[in-house]
């Protein structure tokens, strides 16, 4: 134990970093790796869609933005799944404080997912960027620390690279219900801007979540399953990028939900749809 953190052997075998302060651990059932290629690398087909972006525009950047680095485990399932292939990545971590990745760097090789990559860790700690170079592969990784909510609204954040893809994996909207609100992903949905499509993946499925994507103006699915969840949820700016969308059948049970209501400030509670979100979702293009 360090710092807060503590290594963590799960039902599996596998080890994972749990951080005592929120009482959350990361990748809980399956593990570190096999969720983050679950959720992350197959669910938002990077492999296929970073090939086929060198093949669109080739010399420009594919562009991930990790929401919630947290202890590494999906950015660098991530880049090592793409290092085989041509082309050139751009990765924009985001967390509030770099401690549970020092922790992690500290247990590479029992939690196993760093790989070749524990330089490449060691470079963006020490400097908050790392370079990844593997034959025709090239990658520029950089963190931003501080609190994300307050920096999205802010012109630097409008500067960003336009992402690809996001990886958001913040703490539970219980724990940590600031990075879960109706403006977040509303600003979120207008710097993932139209003209480069953009899937985002996440480990929850529920209804409130969803509801808020779509009231922010994403188009929404059922997400693949993963460890003990049967649904995981993928959001995209564009409906063709979107394998399973949530139908109106789901719309009649958001519908019914007891906790349904977006949160629009960062405090949890649970509440049915308002009547102005009810005709908000039921003029939503995906239901049309």
């Amino acid at each position: 134990m360090s710092d807060g953190y503590q290594l963590v052997q799960l039902r599996n075998g596998t080890w994972s970093v749990r951080c005592l302060e929120v009482a959350e651990t990361f990748h809980p059932v399956v593990g570190p790796e096999e969720e983050a290629e679950a959720l992350y690398v197959r669910q938002l087909q990077l492999v296929q869609r970073f090939e086929r972006h060198r093949e669109a525009s080739p010399g420009t950047p594919f562009v991930i933005w990790d929401v919630g680095l947290g202890a590494g485990a999906n950015v660098l399932v991530a880049v090592r799944s793409l290092m085989r292939i041509q082309g050139t990545l751009r990765i924009l971590s985001f967390d509030h404080t770099l401690s549970p990745l020092r922790f992690a760097l500290s247990h590479a090789v029992r939690l196993g997912y760093f790989g070749t990559l524990q330089p490449t860790v060691g470079q963006l700690l020490d400097s908050g960027s790392a370079h990844v170079s593997s034959g025709s592969f090239e990658a520029r990784w950089d963190v931003i620390t501080g609190d994300f909510p307050s920096q999205l609204p802010t012109d630097t954040a409008q500067r960003w690279p336009k992402p690809h893809c996001i990886l958001f994996d913040a703490y539970s909207p219980a724990r940590n219900p600031a990075m879960w609100t109706l403006p977040l992903f509303t600003r979120l949905r207008a710097l993932a801007v139209d003209h480069t499509p953009c899937t985002l993946a996440t480990y929850s499925r529920a209804t409130l979540l969803r509801v808020t994507l779509l009231q922010a103006g994403w188009h929404v699915g059922v997400g693949h399953a993963t460890g003990e969840k049967d649904e995981t949820t993928l959001a995209a700016n564009r409906g063709d990028l979107i394998e399973n969308p949530l139908t109106r059948a789901w719309l009649q049970r958001a519908l019914r939900s007891t906790s349904a209501e977006p949160m629009h400030e960062p405090i949890y509670r649970q509440e049915p749809l308002s009547e102005a979100s009810r005709r908000s979702l039921a003029a939503h293009p995906q239901f049309q």
